[in-house]
């Protein structure tokens, strides 16, 4: 695998993904508007361009990791398309709404690029770790391309679909995460007052119906899952901040596409009034103690 990669954004989750592609053997040259992720970058072996136009140039593939949609257009209209060799592979890796996904994707095809969004699962641990999950949407060739590259990235590489595909499976499993999370916490604030232990709960809810993800592995009280933020006074993880906005994230998505999703609305609204309660950087499983000071 011998083409150069262009990373364009440095930060918390980029700057591991880039650095595991230098692991890997490959060249990378990377850009972030934020000079220290600049120098974070440099001293992990990417070579750290001018710009984003300089970073693509000569790129076979250019990978993007950005906070939102709007910031992901405007990098795709400040020139970098026309920058890039004929036959660059585009990859958007940032959680973005789905319509802001698809314009990407056709303004890569007005420039005769091929692209994926690829959003993904795993949080900063699985970033550096190399573990993380990608959701792909784009078309057979691009995503047969894309695989090797986001498999020195990633432990499990799924193609979703078409172009859009890929956020709207990220849209989809991170609103079944935040609901989930608020019905965990619910229940171990129940199960206190009913004079449970919480080894006693989990024990009984792990192995039973009551099985999830927000349990076994991020479990929100401190005890049962030793590695779960909660035993670490609920340092992120995933920030609540980036937990609401995959949520309404979600709820434009349900919107726009005419679904019902009551208890995902639910949660957007739970999780909003945590962030503005001022625990916008706590991990997300941080909810629990909001639910047990409501009872």
């Amino acid at each position: 695998m011998a083409e150069q990669i262009a990373f364009i954004g440095l930060g918390n989750m980029g700057l591991p993904m880039a650095s595991n592609l230098v692991k890997a053997g490959l060249g990378v040259t990377g850009f972030d508007v934020v000079p220290a992720a600049n120098e974070a970058a440099a001293k992990a072996g990417i070579k750290v361009a001018a710009s984003a136009v300089e970073a693509v140039k000569g790129a076979g593939i250019v990978i993007s990791m950005l906070p939102n949609g709007k910031l992901l257009l405007e990098l795709y209209g400040a020139g970098i398309l026309e920058a890039a060799a004929p036959g660059t592979l585009f990859i958007d890796s940032s959680t973005i709404d789905v319509a802001s996904a698809r314009l990407a994707h056709a303004l890569a095809d007005s420039a005769a690029l091929a692209s994926l969004d690829a959003p993904v699962s795993g949080g900063v641990g699985g970033a550096a770790a190399g573990t993380l999950t990608f959701m792909a949407g784009g078309s057979d060739d691009a995503f047969a391309r894309a695989k090797p590259v986001l498999e020195l990235m990633g432990r499990k590489i799924v193609h979703c679909g078409a172009a859009g595909s890929g956020q709207a499976a990220k849209i989809c499993n991170n609103m079944i995460l935040g609901i989930s999370m608020i019905a965990v916490g619910e229940a171990f604030v129940l199960g206190e007052k009913l004079g449970l232990s919480h080894q006693a709960l989990f024990d009984v809810a792990s192995t039973s119906s009551g099985q999830c993800w927000s349990l076994t592995t991020y479990c929100p009280v401190p005890g049962p899952v030793p590695t779960s933020p909660a035993n670490n006074d609920y340092k992120p993880g995933f920030a609540a901040a980036l937990m609401l906005k995959d949520l309404l994230l979600s709820q434009e998505a349900a919107s726009s596409a005419g679904a019902t999703t009551t208890l995902g609305k639910q949660a957007a609204e739970i999780y909003q009034q945590f962030v503005a309660s001022g625990q916008g950087g706590v991990d997300f499983s941080g909810i629990i103690n909001t639910i047990r000071g409501g009872n």
